[in-house]
Order: structure tokens, then sequence, then C-alpha cells
């Protein structure tokens, strides 16, 4: 069922307290059905996006969103699809969420290119959203802010946000989003699907969103490419690319849907805990991110066992387990390429600690 709507999470730094805690594989869980997606071709009218060689981004992201929306209409038919925009027009990013809300939608999906002034870079990235550890993500934070500068009394409606100052971003250190875990759930299935077209996966991101800012409900942000490199521009304004990649968001889409409502629910962790005495001496994880209910969360266990530390109603989700800092950074390396804002904590028997102190520690010995 098609419906034409005019309209575009918290940060994930956490403390760990404990090495010692380990979850067991968790229990399916029952949730209400999915029966409606929000889905958002970014920018539109006077508003292009990103400029590539040949091509605008507003253009190819209103297809690939068609594309999505005619593969859910064709194979999920009990699913409401609402675009945002179903042709060249300009709608303010406050307006997109408020539309969003409005009609009770159990998905926000902002579709959306990139790009870069380095022109090699290229490959998909989802964000969820959250206060961005690092520059590259505040930059894509910055430029698709940006656009309330084109909206009027723009200062008022996002109450002074500056979309190129960084101190403005802290309003999101602030936020508690309630949705974080379903739209990490959604990140990782839409990263999943990219990965199967053997482009490079840039992986699940955080970064502070205007347009997810007030959402209510769980929602994530996707960047398909970069425009700017001139071979992902060509692959992305191909019939062939923008078919593609509408069916990986599809696909991913599905995947989401089915374990929302609860019909295929999955396990965190299926490892069992480490062989070891973790209470004693020093202890380094690479922590991913943090959720407050693992249950529908999956993450690969490819780079070590996956380990839950509760802290709360917070949970924090790491991966592996090293006694050396340069075994840390090895495992922290290979970790990036799919979490690219995953960090090293440490711990001294079984008390966190900060990784200078475990250093010093270490040297020591």
């Amino acid at each position: 069922m098609n419906k034409i709507i005019t309209i575009a999470t918290y940060g994930i730094a956490v403390i760990i307290l404990s090495c010692t805690t380990s979850i067991s594989q968790a229990s399916a869980q029952s949730m209400k059905t999915l029966s409606k997606v929000i889905l958002d071709p970014g920018h539109g009218g006077k508003d292009s996006g990103a400029v590539g060689a040949k091509s605008l981004e507003k253009d190819i992201v209103l297809d690939v969103a068609k594309r999505v929306g005619k593969l859910i209409n064709d194979s999920l038919p009990s699913v409401e699809t609402i675009y945002t925009r179903d042709k060249d027009v300009f709608i303010p990013l406050d307006e997109r969420a408020n539309i969003a809300n409005r009609n009770g939608a159990d998905l926000f999906i902002s579709i959306h290119a990139n790009a870069s002034v380095d022109k090699k870079i290229s490959g998909a990235e989802t964000y969820v959203l959250g206060l961005h550890r690092s520059k590259d993500n505040l930059e894509v934070a910055q430029k698709e802010n940006s656009v309330i500068v084109m909206e009027d009394n723009y200062n008022s409606k996002y109450e002074g946000f500056d979309p190129n100052d960084a101190e403005s971003y802290i309003i999101f250190e602030l936020m508690q989003n309630r949705y974080l875990d379903h739209s990490i759930m959604m990140a990782i299935s839409a990263q999943a699907e990219f990965t199967q077209l053997q482009r490079e996966d840039r992986g699940v991101r955080q970064a502070g969103f205007l347009v997810l800012r007030q959402t209510s409900m769980p929602s994530v942000l996707v960047e398909l490419g970069y425009i700017s490199n001139p071979q992902e521009e060509k692959y992305l304004s191909s019939e062939e690319g923008k078919q593609k990649l509408a069916l990986s968001l599809y696909k991913a889409f599905k995947s989401y849907k089915e374990r929302y409502d609860g019909s295929n629910a999955v396990q965190i962790v299926r490892n069992e805990p480490a062989k070891i005495d973790e209470n004693k001496g020093l202890c380094y994880r690479v922590q991913i991110f943090t959720v407050s209910d693992p249950k529908n969360i999956k993450v690969s266990d490819k780079f070590g066992p996956v380990k839950i530390i509760t802290e709360g109603n917070k949970h924090k989700v790491t991966i592996g387990y090293e006694q050396t800092y340069d075994k840390a950074q090895q495992l922290l390396s290979k970790i990036k390429t799919e979490y690219p804002d995953a960090f090293i904590i440490a711990f001294s028997d079984g008390e966190k600690i900060s990784v200078r102190q475990a250093k010093k520690k270490e040297s020591k010995k």
C-alpha cells in the first residue's frame, strides 16, 4: 500500500565496570508486527545534496527509495510504505521527522549518498543517532545538517543549533534514545547486505543527525556510497547499481522485520565464557557499543568472544580478551573494519581502569 507524504541515536560511549559478566543465549521476545516504514530520500528541490561530476545525490536517492518501496510493496503487502517525497521537492528536516511521527511509523530509513575531498574513498556506511567519536563522523553529520540554513527561521526552529559548530553537537550527548537497540539492529542488517555486493564496508557508525533526532521510532541514515569517487558515481548512477542497492536495502528491511516481529529472534552471544580467570591480572577488551536490551542485536563473533557487561540498565557489547595492549591494538584494527567507533577498554583484577593505567602496569611486569 503506497502513501505519498511530503517530509528527512544517543551516543554509544560507555563505561564498563567488570570483565567478569557474560551473557547466555537470549530468549526469543515477541514484539508487535512491523506494519509501516518511512522511506526518506534525502535532500531535494533547491538542496541538491552531494554533487558528482555528472549526477546529483538528490536524484540518485529518490530513485533508490522508490525501488525499495516497490520491492516492499510487491513482496510484503502488509507493510505500508510512506515516502517522504516522491518528486524533486525541498522538505525541511524537522518536518520529515514530524510526518514520520504523525503517521506512527515503525521504522525510519533516510537514504543518502556521500562525498569527500578524497576521491579515492568509496563504500557504504549506515548511521544511528549518537555523539560522534571521530572527525569523519562529525563531518558527515555537518554536511547533512547544513541543509537547515536553507529553511526559514532555522535558528529558532532548531533552538540555535549551528551545524558547523562542533559545540552544538553536545546536545546529542545528553539524549536518551529508547529506540537505539532496534536502530543498531537495522543498521547492522543494512551493512551485512551491502557487503554481499562486494563493495567496501564502512561499517555501522554514530553521529548527530538532526533528521534522526526527533523521530519516535527506530531510525537509520544510510550513505549508499561516495558520489565524489568517479567509479562509485558511475555505479550509483547506473540502473544496475541502483537496483542492487535497492535490493540490498529491501533484504535488510525484510531481515529486520522478521526479527522485529519476533518470528526469528536472534541471540547476541553463542560463545562459551573464556577458560581463564578474568578477575586476575590485566584485561583488555574492545567495546563496540551500548544497548539497553541485548536480545535483538546480532553481533558477529568472528573477531573473538562477544560478551555483555551490564551497568544499571545499560549493556556494554565487547569483543575479545587480550592480556597485552599491543594485541588489543591489533584486535581493534580488525574490528574497526566493521565497527569504526570501537575502542579499547582495560581492567585490573576485574576492576575498570584507564588504558593509560593499564599500560603503566604492563610496563612494570
